[in-house]
């Protein structure tokens, strides 16, 4: 069994020697219909963009893969499987797993499963209206109620694409977009 604590253990701080926040790390099986193959999926972020450029995925993958060959070459094997290497930014509709992903995106529009029941349900969706760091309670409002939901219940959770949460985000990089845009004028 893959020790997903164990493998955050080793990739944050290669991650952070990057100035890189570590976003979420996931473990997984297939992704499509038929794939059997396992994939480690790092999203991480630079704290003052909260994006990363296509050169700094790049470099986290390095590192990574590095630092998990050397403990390999130890005898310290994190995953016994096959895998494929996966590292991005977490993008627009960014996952929420952290209480100040939560505090940054107040206003916003999210989608947050539960993993316990919580007033009859588990699944809640409409803007976040707060975050109590002193309790630790998300506020959102669904449906025109705000319900509070305790962090520490939070399975998981993410941003809805809106044209606000657009407006919000700039991306770091546009080199290339006029062509594209130029292709499809054509």
């Amino acid at each position: 069994m893959t020790d997903i604590a164990r493998i955050i253990e080793v990739v944050e701080p290669e991650a952070k020697a990057l100035g890189f926040d570590l976003v979420r790390v996931r473990y997984f099986k297939g992704g499509e219909i038929g794939d059997e193959e396992h994939t480690l999926q790092i999203m991480a972020e630079r704290p003052d963009t909260g994006q990363l450029v296509i050169e700094d995925c790049a470099a986290l993958s390095r590192r990574v893969s590095d630092r998990f060959d050397e403990l390999e070459e130890a005898g310290d094997v994190l995953i016994e499987d096959a895998y494929r290497l996966e590292v991005s930014s977490p993008g627009i509709d960014r996952p929420l797993t952290r209480a100040k992903d939560f505090a940054a995106w107040i206003g916003h529009e999210a989608r947050v499963e539960l993993s316990e029941l919580l007033d009859n349900r588990k699944r809640f969706r409409g803007e976040l209206k707060g975050f109590d760091a002193e309790t630790q309670a998300i506020s959102i409002e669904d449906d025109g109620v705000v319900f509070e939901v305790p962090f520490d219940l939070v399975s998981n959770a993410k941003l809805i694409l809106t044209d606000k949460l657009i407006a919000a985000s700039r991306p770091l990089d546009t080199s290339g977009a006029d062509e594209i845009l130029e292709e499809q004028e054509d």
